[in-house]
């Protein structure tokens, strides 16, 4: 007849413990940081002529890398980071304004994205450019997160 052996509850502690060390969620390395945003502008002034009409587009220092801020309509703007999101913490991670004006690149990864929604046209990106939240009252654009 076999004996059983007692447990050894150190051991099996120690496994339980590596177990759920292993599976729990863990931070992207490769996630862009979140840094304070807030930032105030006239679009309409000629300090930001490239935004005084739809479709223009200036970058502005903040964010981490950067923003791009693009006028999407009279009323209505898009304000995203400039750092990649496919490997931020690459240091040539930076996405630009295409020529065409209608999408944005990051020439160190190739990764394309539509500049009226930051979302991806073609990777090795796979998430959309970290926006940054903005109002407009007609005057004023704030940007802020």
């Amino acid at each position: 007849m076999y004996r059983l052996k007692p447990i050894n509850f150190s051991s099996l502690f120690l496994l339980i413990f590596l177990f759920l060390s292993m599976t729990t969620c863990k931070k992207d390395k490769d996630e862009i940081p979140s840094v304070s945003v807030n930032i105030l502008i006239d679009p309409n002034s000629t300090q930001y002529l490239e935004l005084n009409a739809p479709g223009g587009y200036l970058y502005l220092t903040g964010g981490v890398r950067g923003i791009i801020v693009y006028r999407l309509s009279q009323n209505e703007f898009m304000a995203y980071e400039r750092d990649c999101p496919y490997q931020p913490s690459n240091s040539c991670a930076l996405v630009e304004v295409e020529a065409s004006g209608l999408t944005l690149i990051d020439s160190c990864c190739g990764s394309k994205f539509i500049i009226t929604d930051g979302s991806v046209i073609n990777g090795p990106a796979n998430r959309s450019l970290k926006y940054y939240n903005n109002t407009y009252d007609g005057n004023m654009l704030h940007i802020y997160n």
